[in-house]
């Protein structure tokens, strides 16, 4: 049984290489050794059209969301904070489309960050796009650049549950945060202040968001999870006896091809 193909989606910046200066895509490599260490094959994803799609989903064993800037807030339906991020348009409309895709066709996924952000505003949730206007303090990200760490607590009987037990030390640096929850959507960790940190899709393969950067730790659950359950069935092994009828058809139509 071979490794698992993950796709891990990108954004599309100038780039230098040499003397050269270019667009090109970029994903932190902290997803891509993630995946890799997890078992699973890496592929990034660059932003598509959506006719295009359909082919990658039917290509891909399971699904990485990433990190990046924040989500346009006219896609549910709000002014822009002056904290807010500018969008990327092209990446929003790529990432909402994969989603919903991914979704119907049970395809298993992990959403990081503004990838959990992506997936409640595919299902029709809204955002907190500064949270120290409702917290009243930075705790969230009281460093620009660098990651800090704080304690959830997690639905025991929730699948992330049953990965890391009831509460969890993780890495993050966030200003957003899911508002009101997308539609099949349930709430499964937070922090002390009651920030939403996790979000599940039951009834799918494995649909799970997570507010922080678990490829920014030495904690491989999550990824593993996400591989394990991306394996794609085994196929029956096929006897030497069935080779050769195969062998024996294949030259019979050649020959009255001929």
């Amino acid at each position: 049984m071979g490794r698992p193909i993950i796709g891990i989606t990108g954004e599309l910046e100038a780039a230098r290489w040499g003397n050269w200066i270019r667009e090109a895509v970029v994903s932190p490599v902290s997803y891509t050794r993630a995946v890799e260490r997890a078992g699973g094959t890496p592929v990034i994803l660059p932003p598509v059209p959506a006719s295009s799609i359909p082919v990658l989903i039917a290509g891909l064993n399971g699904l990485l969301l990433t990190g990046g800037r924040d989500v346009d807030p006219s896609l549910y339906n709000e002014a822009p904070h002056e904290k807010t991020d500018l969008p990327d348009h092209r990446r929003d409309r790529f990432e909402l489309i994969l989603t919903r895709a991914a979704i119907d066709a049970d395809l298993p996924f992990l959403a990081v960050g503004r990838g959990m952000h992506i997936l409640n505003v595919a299902r029709g949730g809204t955002l907190t796009q500064h949270l120290p206007d409702r917290l009243g303090n930075e705790t969230h990200k009281p460093d620009p650049v660098k990651m800090t760490t704080h304690d959830l607590q997690i639905t025991a009987t929730s699948k992330l549950g049953q990965l890391l037990g009831d509460s969890a030390h993780v890495p993050a640096a966030h200003h957003q945060a899911v508002d009101t929850l997308g539609n099949g959507l349930v709430a499964v960790a937070w922090t002390y202040d009651q920030v939403v940190e996790a979000v599940e899709l039951p009834g799918h393969k494995f649909g799970l968001g997570v507010q922080w950067n678990p490829e920014d730790g030495d904690d491989l659950r999550l990824f593993e999870a996400l591989v394990t359950t991306a394996k794609p069935a085994a196929q029956p092994a096929v006897s030497q006896a069935e080779v050769t009828a195969r062998s024996k058809r294949g030259a019979k139509r050649h020959a009255a091809r001929s």
